[in-house]
């Protein structure tokens, strides 16, 4: 018997209770972790596909991170940035630097991905004010695109539902379609989509006027919102070409995809594109404790040092404890090959996810890169249809996945408008053997899901 009673307590209550809508699942109970897996209080197990939520790089129960956890909060457990300096602030950052390699020498630390999204806004935003070209303010992002979940980064997120209801509160940015691999926006293929979208670019900037525009901003490896999409390669060069161009800042949202593509940065693939700011938190942290980071380069940090010094802060900004914890997390990482494993276990997932799409009526596209994967959902594999909103697949099959398992994250994108999908993403300690057991897991609950489809008349 799972634990999915969902109990409505008079008071307080558990926080899945504020994401509940009227038709809600209870959902697993979580008592314990070890590893890839998680158990509930039933004392059932469940292989964790997408690492908490796309976080939890190292799985559960480290101990080298936990320990360094505690040694530093009894040595000590606070101060403030800007009254003082302490020695895991500076080893973290110098660590994170040397990971992501020349152009990104200077590292601001926050508590999360949010918050360091904003962070690198407002910075490019004060070092282009302090230089006098005060009338950039204009941020670009992507339709469909997730970068957080304050107003401020709401308003960035390519979300029209979102839009819809913070809309009259939220500064929105402009926006130009994402350059969907499997539903290309403009042409038929995804690199068709792809230069449509650099078209789309330029010619918002244009609109606009270069002098107004502060940055471009795009997940280089698409989070919760696209699932998994990695755009056509020709789509970075001609970005990097545009935003120099016309003088527009490149940022990376790499909150997701530092770690998991098979390098540290996405961004490390593609050389004759180089953003002039990252930013990355999930991974970081790896669930353990709550951090973000934005990278720029020691040039442009400097330069606004010495004009206005940077201006913003949060109290918990590189707290003591949560940089020895995430410096832990890198030696992990950089220690047992874990970041480049990515690559040859992602290859693995991916093939063994190729050969369920083959095989299954329901599964339209496998994508992704390294052990950031995804598998969308189509009622018809010709048309790219997708299911109805009754149906909800997605949801449906998050929910038999937990009768066969599997603790899957599952995402419907605006309605459907943009596909629904399954993100596989692991924790980076998986096995081959895990591996497989994860596929089997997966592949009969497709199986079950597309039973009942077929005994609905769907299919």
């Amino acid at each position: 018997m799972l634990s999915t009673d969902l109990k409505r307590p008079a008071r307080g209550g558990a926080q899945d209770l504020f994401y509940s809508q009227a038709n809600t699942k209870g959902l697993p109970t979580i008592v314990r972790g070890d590893g890839v897996y998680i158990f509930d209080d039933k004392g059932n197990r469940f292989l964790d596909v997408i690492s908490g939520a796309m976080a939890a790089s190292l799985g559960q129960g480290n101990e080298r991170v936990l320990k360094a956890m505690y040694d530093q909060g009894m040595k000590h457990t606070f101060s403030y940035v800007r009254v003082s300096r302490h020695l895991p602030n500076a080893v973290l950052t110098e660590k994170v630097a040397a990971l992501a390699g020349p152009g990104f020498e200077r590292v601001h630390l926050s508590s999360g991905g949010s918050e360091s999204v904003e962070m690198a806004i407002k910075f490019l935003r004060q070092y282009s004010y302090a230089k006098g070209n005060k009338a950039k303010t204009k941020v670009i992002t992507l339709m469909p695109s997730y970068h957080g979940g304050t107003l401020a980064t709401i308003g960035w997120t390519g979300d029209e539902d979102a839009a819809a209801v913070w809309g009259p509160m939220a500064v929105f940015g402009e926006k130009i379609p994402a350059p969907l691999s499997y539903r290309p926006p403009f042409g038929s293929t995804s690199e068709e989509g792809a230069l449509g979208v650099a078209a789309a670019l330029e010619a918002k900037i244009v609109e606009l006027g270069a002098e107004n525009v502060l940055a471009f901003m795009m997940e280089p490896i698409g989070g919760q919102s696209t699932g998994a999409n990695v755009p056509h390669p020709i789509f970075f060069s001609e970005v990097h070409r545009i935003c120099r161009k016309y003088g527009v800042f490149l940022v990376f949202d790499e909150i997701v995809s530092a770690c998991r593509s098979g390098k540290f940065l996405a961004a490390h693939h593609y050389p004759d594109c180089k953003p002039d700011v990252v930013i990355t938190a999930k991974g970081l942290g790896a669930t353990y404790t709550p951090i973000g980071a934005m990278m720029a380069s020691a040039e442009m940090v400097d330069e606004l040092a010495a004009l206005t010094g940077f201006n913003l802060s949060h109290t918990y900004n590189a707290n003591p404890i949560t940089c020895a914890g995430a410096a832990a997390v890198l030696d992990e990482m950089t220690e047992r090959n874990l970041i480049a494993n990515a690559s040859h276990l992602g290859a693995k997932l991916r093939a063994r996810l190729e050969s369920i799409k083959e095989n299954s009526p329901v599964v339209g596209d496998v994508r992704g890169q390294g052990l950031m994967l995804a598998i969308e959902y189509v009622r018809d594999k010709q048309t790219k249809e997708v299911f109805s909103d009754e149906i909800y697949a997605s949801d449906r099959i998050r929910q038999i996945g937990v009768d066969h398992g599997l603790m899957l994250y599952s995402r419907r994108q605006n309605g459907g408008r943009y596909g629904e999908w399954s993100v596989v993403c692991p924790p980076l300690i998986i096995t081959g053997e895990q591996i497989d057991d994860l596929a089997d897991r997966l592949e009969r609950t497709l199986r079950v899901f597309a039973d009942e489809m077929t005994r609905a008349g769907v299919l």
